[in-house]
């Protein structure tokens, strides 16, 4: 396959992945999602995501709790596109053969489409949790609201996020106080997972079955292809 349709059909894979994270047109809301949605699916190469994919691979990583950062950076990338393409700004009518959102939906609309896509994009790498739950076990925040005052419980399971959260509880409390009035109280403590300690002793003792090593091999020659990928791209976009 060369380069050309390699990008492309890459390209397409992430179009899939995209879509599948765009928000429902429905709802009170239902006209700036469809221009939010508009936006997204008006076409482009899709490199960034394509980039964090194929990086992603290079460094073993095989999940799917990728794809909510490769949409969510397009998101960022395409609420970028729409407001430059606003009156104010370089007032374009078309963007790859096709209205601009503000010629679609106007410039109210336009304005409240790219907020929408800037915002919704940290929502959509939120869902990374839903795909490795586990992962909500390093840094976990409870919060419980009554009589006026917030307690904010931060539990941790890493030393260096700790001390961070810690030196920063002061502003975190501070934010809470702005938006919900009151004192707020902030609890950093450590604390370690069961899931943690689930699979110590395996591995501890570097076990490794035969699915094991071929899962392995997979995972190596996915990185080594991805590289090469990586390159090969590097190259045509420099020449």
């Amino acid at each position: 396959m060369d380069m050309k349709a390699e990008i492309a059909a890459k390209a397409q894979q992430i179009e899939a992945v995209i879509a599948s994270y765009l928000p429902k047109e429905e709802g009170y809301q239902k006209t700036v999602i469809e221009a939010m949605n508009y936006s997204v699916l008006a076409g482009g190469k899709r490199l960034r995501p394509m980039l964090m994919w194929e990086t992603y691979r290079m460094f073993g990583g095989r999940s799917k709790v990728i794809e909510p950062f490769m949409a969510a950076i397009e998101m960022v990338h395409t609420y970028s596109l729409v407001h430059d393409d606003l009156p104010a700004m370089d007032n374009d009518e078309y963007r790859r053969g096709k209205k601009t959102t503000h010629a679609q939906y106007g410039e109210a609309m336009g304005i409240l489409a790219g907020d929408g896509l800037l915002n919704y994009a940290f929502e959509t790498a939120l869902a990374a949790f839903e795909i490795e739950p586990e992962n909500l076990g390093k840094i976990a925040v409870k919060i419980m609201y009554e009589d006026g005052q917030a307690t904010v419980s931060i539990l941790c399971t890493e030393k260096k996020a700790l001390d961070v959260l810690g030196n920063h509880a002061r502003e975190i409390g501070g934010i809470i106080d702005r938006n919900l009035g009151g004192e707020t109280k902030i609890f950093v403590e450590k604390q370690e997972p069961d899931y943690l300690n689930q699979n110590k002793d395996e591995n501890q003792h570097g076990k490794q079955d035969e699915q094991g090593q071929q899962k392995e091999s997979n995972k190596k020659q996915d990185s080594e292809d991805s590289e090469q990928f990586l390159q090969k791209l590097r190259l045509g976009l420099t020449v």
